[in-house]
């Protein structure tokens, strides 16, 4: 496997934020940047997945238990503020990656809740772009993809057997929220930006883009189960 990054990550603490096709986005997040990853609690014991994410100083959460987002929310930002990137996988679960019109693509979209972290911290939110090809014919593959029932051991074997994998991870611009903007209004431009960079020449510096505040209205935390 070959792993591509396009573009640059940010120098200073932010909210990366990147659609979910496989186990090894995991990987490709850790080898662009040293992020602090936001994972579900079964990741605590993959093999070597789980090693790597404990050693990044994951944050670690229980999405049986949706009535710790809040608290989920405000250890993020305080990450944030403590100088640390924090990565997160806002759709909150994988999908195939075909294309972005794919029909196994989970149709809620980005979970805005992980948002309102980048929001209250005064953070950038940086979109991440992860895809997969097959090297010899420059076309997608889903062979990376880890979803249904499949077991990880099962997934690792198929990504092992397929030896022209291209795994490429492209950086977008930054986003900059205002200090009272909408969480929703953000998670849906990270997403549009997500899903536009594949389209885009690759980025050596990525341009800032404000995010406004909402015209009118408090900001509310979302009490969906958060991202991991």
């Amino acid at each position: 496997m070959r792993l591509e990054v396009r573009g640059r990550p940010p120098r200073r603490p932010a909210l990366l934020v990147a659609n979910h096709v496989s186990w090894l986005d995991v990987l490709a997040v850790l080898a662009v940047t040293p992020a602090r990853l936001l994972a579900k609690s079964e990741v605590r014991r993959w093999p070597l997945v789980g090693l790597l994410a404990r050693g990044s100083g994951a944050l670690f959460v229980d999405r049986a238990r949706p009535r710790d987002l809040p608290e989920t929310v405000d250890r993020i930002a305080a990450t944030l503020r403590g100088g640390d990137p924090v990565a997160v996988f806002p759709e909150g679960t994988t999908w195939c990656g075909a294309s972005a019109t794919a029909d196994c693509r989970p149709r809620r979209g980005f979970r805005p809740a992980t948002f309102q972290a980048a929001v209250d911290a005064g953070a950038p939110v940086v979109p991440i772009r992860i895809s997969y090809r097959c090297a010899s014919i420059g076309v997608g593959t889903t062979a990376a993809a880890f979803v249904g029932e499949e077991t990880l051991w099962r997934s690792v074997l198929r990504v092992l057997a397929a030896r022209e994998l291209v795994l490429t991870v492209r950086v977008a611009a930054a986003l900059h929220p205002a200090g009272d903007a909408d969480r929703r209004a953000l998670a849906r431009a990270a997403e549009a930006a997500v899903h536009l960079v594949p389209a885009r020449a690759a980025v050596s510096a990525p341009t800032a883009v404000a995010v406004p505040a909402p015209a009118a209205g408090p900001v509310v935390r979302d009490l969906h189960p958060v991202a991991a």
